[in-house]
């Protein structure tokens, strides 16, 4: 499994020839490597609505007859936007072809904001994604506040690696997240959801440093990893 880190919550895994993205947030951001025009995808995973993860998701879904899988709110909207969708919710598993997805509880938000009407849609809970493929799992935690079920999350599966929120004031901080990682008990932890807006610098390679008892990681944006 090919895992690769492109800003924000941005994350693609390549597994068995499929080309997966999670919270494809290209456009405006301002950290990614990525251009949306370019990406090639078969699979979206979403972790929640917020514009910021959902991103450029109906444009890619639509150019790339690709599949989203979402919490069953997020999923029956993008539904109504043509998109191709699996809805799922929390606690819920489903095996596909390129692997298994579960999607586990996240504290945080979740709505859509269309900024030409001024509305907030509300795109139901918020979570995180623990991916399985080839004996391997990967925990993307979502947006999330650190919650003492990251405990059981960590005992029930033998996550390789771990991508947590460190922004904190939309998120968890540094701090948190540190508890996190070692509740969670990956092989490697990777931080995610920092410097794209002011409000959210932070210093991941310090985060990485005290990461314990898991390794901790700081990929740039386009780099990439196995496991």
């Amino acid at each position: 499994m090919k895992v690769s880190y492109h800003g924000h919550s941005v994350v693609k895994i390549e597994v068995n020839g499929t080309r997966i993205i999670i919270d494809p947030f290209i456009t405006g951001n301002g950290t990614t490597d990525l251009h949306a025009d370019d990406v090639k995808v078969d699979v979206i995973l979403l972790t929640h609505g917020h514009n910021d993860h959902v991103g450029d998701t109906i444009q890619l879904a639509k150019k790339n007859d690709a599949l989203v899988v979402a919490p069953f709110e997020l999923a029956t909207y993008l539904g109504w936007k043509g998109v191709n969708t699996h809805p799922m919710h929390i606690g819920g598993a489903h095996e596909f072809e390129f692997g298994r997805v579960k999607f586990t509880q996240a504290f945080h938000g979740s709505s859509y904001t269309e900024e030409d009407t001024k509305q907030i849609i509300y795109t139901g809970m918020p979570a995180g994604i623990l991916f399985t493929a080839g004996g391997k799992t990967l925990y993307h935690a979502g947006d999330t506040a650190l919650f003492s079920d990251m405990k059981l999350i960590g005992e029930q599966n033998d996550i390789e690696i771990a991508f947590l929120p460190i922004g904190d004031n939309f998120t968890m901080g540094p701090e948190d997240a540190l508890l996190a990682a070692k509740w969670i008990k990956a092989k490697k932890v990777i931080p995610i959801h920092y410097n794209t807006f002011p409000v959210i610098e932070q210093d991941a390679v310090l985060f990485a440093k005290n990461v314990e008892p898991s390794t901790g990681i700081v990929l740039n944006p386009g780099d990439e990893i196995e496991i």
